[in-house]
């Protein structure tokens, strides 16, 4: 909501954060409340008819041990069509542990734990971050009943890309958590193994296919000497090897992504685009993480 907005409603107080990101903008707004739980909802969520009075029977009768609620997100599909890409990863959302799409949190808890690790700079990793955090001090999350629906958003044909930027927290939730952080949250693996195969894949073909043709001009100039041993046929077999595999690796990641979708033109082309472009994006954004982390 805008500021307009809310300036009508009575007992709403602003607190500015200063511009520092999601976490930085929680930690601004748990701070400076009072009362013995805070609720946290994303800025794109809608709270069904109820909500409130919801939240209240989720965490009144909750044992002392329970740090935090989460609410049960909703994430309205179309009817009549498969999801699209980008409609399948928002309803992943349904699913997700510890979310703060809709999640409450002890504010006595909030002070132990430190709130929100404003390292993370986006709205990514910093809501899984503090729930691993609030359990390993020994507090248990749960599920509620109030519902929030999460609308998808159209926001456009690379979004599939920008949304590789994430890979960079990964590599902090990593230092911090360990290995095993993924599994702590419900998570799956991931691709980025996959993404660094087929990004490798793709730089040995183009470079093995470079030095073949440099191979080439030296030849045909008469350049190489008898004795010199100048990649030549060699090079041009392992590029065409690498190419393949990373053809195949490509394919496979855009099928997978285009099987369970709608399959129309724009969709399929989307995906096709996408799939070429993502396993570079996703690995450079890991590689600045680890360097941001290790600086």
């Amino acid at each position: 909501m805008t500021l307009p907005a809310i300036s009508g409603f009575e007992h709403v107080r602003v607190v500015r954060s200063g511009g520092g990101g999601p976490a930085a903008a929680r930690n601004a707004g748990w701070r400076a409340a009072d009362t013995p739980w805070v609720v946290f909802l994303d800025d794109d969520v809608i709270p069904e008819p109820g909500w409130a009075e919801a939240v209240w029977k989720d965490l009144v009768d909750l044992p002392e041990d329970v740090a935090g609620s989460q609410g049960r997100i909703v994430v309205p599909l179309p009817s009549g069509r498969r999801p699209t890409d980008a409609e399948r990863n928002t309803a992943g959302l349904a699913d997700a542990l510890w979310v703060t799409a809709d999640m409450a949190y002890r504010r006595s808890v909030l002070e132990a734990v430190g709130g929100f690790d404003e390292r993370f700079p986006r709205a990514y990793r910093e809501d899984a971050d503090l729930a691993l955090r609030v359990a390993q001090a020994g507090h248990r999350l749960v599920r509620g009943e109030r519902v929030t629906a999460h609308p998808v958003r159209q926001d456009g044909f690379w979004a599939s890309v920008r949304f590789q930027r994430g890979n960079a927290d990964d590599a902090l939730m990593r230092r911090v958590h360990g290995p095993g952080w993924r599994e702590a949250i419900g998570g799956g693996r991931g691709r980025l193994r996959a993404h660094g195969v087929t990004t490798a894949a793709g730089l040995a073909a183009v470079t093995l296919a470079g030095l073949a043709a440099l191979r080439a001009r030296r030849s045909s100039d008469r350049l190489a000497g008898a004795g010199a041993r100048v990649p030549g046929r060699g090079s041009a077999v392992l590029a065409g090897v690498a190419g393949v595999v990373w053809a195949g690796l490509t394919a496979e990641f855009a099928w997978r992504r285009i099987a369970p979708g709608p399959r129309t033109p724009d969709e399929v082309w989307r995906m096709v685009v996408t799939s070429v472009v993502i396993p570079p994006v996703a690995c450079a954004h890991r590689l600045r993480g680890e360097w941001r982390v290790r600086r």
